[in-house]
């Protein structure tokens, strides 16, 4: 669709993208973890070259957490 890179994408989408819910999506999104989130009306819009926040229940996310 000659969609652009940074052009918003809806929750489902991105979710997809991610492999994760659009409701953790939306979780994410209310608690401020992903750069760029706009919410019109009741639609959030991520672009899509957002990255996807660390889970904090990961070891990856523990990592980080110990290394800062």
């Amino acid at each position: 669709y000659g969609l652009n890179e940074n052009e918003p994408k809806t929750l489902k989408e991105i979710g997809e993208k991610w492999n994760i819910s659009g409701r953790m999506v939306t979780i994410y999104c209310q608690k401020g973890k992903i750069t760029g989130a706009i919410k019109k009306a009741n639609l959030w819009l991520v672009p899509l070259n957002a990255e996807k926040p660390l889970d904090g229940r990961t070891t990856e996310a523990k990592r980080v957490k110990i290394n800062n």
